[in-house]
């Protein structure tokens, strides 16, 4: 891989990793909610589902996802469902015993498998195979040059908002904050259903 392609890789990463979808919005409102280390599992589970994601689409799930346009509605379709799901029950806490109960909460293998249900993980996925794996002689030393990066953007970019959540919990505990900010990441992830219906 030349250094020109992995200058592209790197801006790719940032752009995709660092900007707001389901997954940075879920660690900073866990976060708020349970504080930093209860939003580790989460934080954790991104890169491992996300990886996941990336190996089977070298291994070619991705053109089979691209070449049934039915498989691919009914993905999105599992996708929306399960981010309104978890708008509402975000939107319904209101304090931070209610978020560390069952109310709002995201287990480690559910945060993997958001991965799978997540258009902007396959975008990117399918984008980073195109680009820089598919078709190339030298496909699996570039998978291995990739794939740790990509997981070191997926784990640091989701660290960052956990991080910037725990710093708003002691904030948020005061009055209605709490229910407000809540129903802001709520409505967050609601516009991010609503651009990955349309994407």
């Amino acid at each position: 891989m030349t250094w020109q392609e992995f200058t592209a890789l790197l801006a790719l990463a940032t752009a995709m990793s660092f900007t707001p979808g389901p997954n940075t919005t879920l660690s900073t409102a866990l976060a708020a909610n349970r504080g930093l280390r209860g939003a580790m599992h989460f934080v954790c589970a991104v890169p491992v589902g996300w990886g996941a994601l990336l190996l089977l689409c070298s291994a070619g799930l991705g053109a089979m996802l691209t070449a049934a346009p039915a498989l691919r509605v009914g993905l999105q379709v599992v996708g929306l469902a399960y981010l309104l799901w978890l708008a509402f029950k975000l939107s319904q806490s209101g304090q931070l015993g209610q978020a560390s109960n069952a109310r709002m909460d995201v287990s480690f293998w559910q945060g993997a498998a958001l991965q799978f249900v997540n258009i902007k993980a396959w975008m990117l996925a399918l984008t980073i195979v195109a680009g820089w794996i598919a078709g190339r002689d030298n496909a699996l030393e570039r998978l291995a040059v990739v794939l740790p990066v990509m997981l070191v953007y997926a784990f640091a970019s989701n660290l960052l908002y956990a991080s910037a959540g725990a710093l708003l919990r002691g904030w948020l505990v005061q009055g209605r904050r709490l229910l407000w900010f809540n129903r802001g990441m709520a409505a967050v992830l609601v516009l991010t259903a609503a651009w990955m219906a349309t994407a």
